[in-house]
């Protein structure tokens, strides 16, 4: 290879094409700058590649500064797949959440390194697996009530945590779109929304209601937030002043849940964010709101993302069958005992 290629060109080719030298450009360069994308997918992709690295260095033997792209195959990904389901017991939908990764990399790869554009093709080809789809867990209305009961308002963190909970599940939002809530994203004067910064970056104004509203306005004034010079400070933070995390969010979510379960007699599920923000979409379906506006509230790219909500719902199911029953006209089945051949055929099945 060297006496066909000049030392000097070999080195900068092998340079180039380092791991580690590409990870660090794919992440501080391709993703946080060409691609922009949010710090949610950063965190995201790094954690694919903390499990993956440390999978290349105990189960491979491979020392990741003397490592090149090349050392990588479709087969040796293949196996870390697999090593994420039965080692770690993964997911289907993490497995594939990692794989995305990968694959991410791959394509940024075969940009800056052409040479290795048939490899990349080859870990591009690997495919998601499929995977059954979850239920969707949401809450009542009974008990969403009994869960904006659990918060002792008499206390300010009780007041804190009541507003935090309520917007949630007002807003539908997600987790971290809550935690980068800041007081100018909330208006509450007489057309109140808060605005929300969702996945991709792409935001959404989502109107509040009355009781959210009134909450909300408690909370600020009590805080001093309203002033003009705290416009950009977080919403809501955590008992030391700083930024609420998600796990932060789903702390308090749990204790409550938690509470009500042994407020009330019959059954209260574990919550989580997510939970309450399904509750609220499934609130809305029952509410008979079109599919089109709980898309936008939700902030969806795709209705079919949205339809989940109604097919999932019972009550929602009855009615669209009771929708058609009104406009088909049914005509009159004949007897199948008078029809010999029709039974001979349904007997050979």
């Amino acid at each position: 290879m060297t006496d066909s290629i000049p030392l000097q060109r070999y080195f900068a080719m092998r340079n180039r094409c380092s791991y580690a030298g590409l990870v660090s450009a794919y992440f501080s360069v391709y993703l946080a700058g060409t691609k922009n994308v949010s710090t949610n997918t950063i965190y995201s992709y790094r954690d694919t590649f903390v499990i993956f690295h440390g999978y290349l260095e105990k189960y491979c033997g491979f020392k990741l500064e003397k490592m090149l792209f090349n050392d990588l195959s479709r087969e040796l990904i293949l196996e870390f797949l697999q090593y994420l389901e039965t080692e770690r017991k993964c997911s289907i939908s993490s497995r594939n959440q990692r794989l995305a990764a990968l694959k991410s990399f791959a394509k940024y790869v075969q940009i800056e390194c052409p040479d290795e554009m048939i490899l990349c093709q080859r870990i591009l080809s690997i495919d998601s697996k499929k995977a059954a789809k979850p239920t969707v867990q949401y809450l009542s209305n009974q008990q969403t009530d009994i869960l904006m009961e659990q918060p002792d308002i008499s206390t300010p963190k009780g007041r804190r945590d009541l507003a935090m909970i309520l917007l949630l599940y007002d807003s539908a939002a997600r987790v971290q779109e809550l935690c980068d809530l800041r007081i100018c994203d909330i208006r509450i004067d007489s057309l109140p929304v808060v605005h929300l910064l969702g996945k991709g970056r792409k935001s959404r104004d989502v109107p509040l209601t009355k009781p959210c509203v009134q909450v909300l306005r408690q909370y600020i004034c009590e805080n001093h937030l309203d002033i003009p010079e705290r416009r950009n400070d977080q919403l809501f933070t955590n008992p030391q002043g700083k930024k609420l995390t998600r796990s932060g969010v789903s702390y308090v979510l749990a204790k409550y849940s938690h509470k009500a379960n042994t407020a009330v007699d019959s059954f209260f599920p574990q919550i989580t964010p997510h939970c309450l923000r399904h509750s609220k979409a499934m609130h809305l379906v029952e509410a008979g709101k079109n599919l089109i506006y709980i898309r936008d509230f939700l902030g969806h790219e795709s209705i079919e993302t949205t339809q989940v909500y109604a097919k999932a719902n019972p009550e929602a199911r009855r009615k669209a069958l009771e929708t058609m029953d009104t406009r088909m006209n049914t005509p009159a089945m004949p007897d199948w005992n008078d029809d010999p051949d029709l039974k001979a055929f349904l007997k050979s099945l």
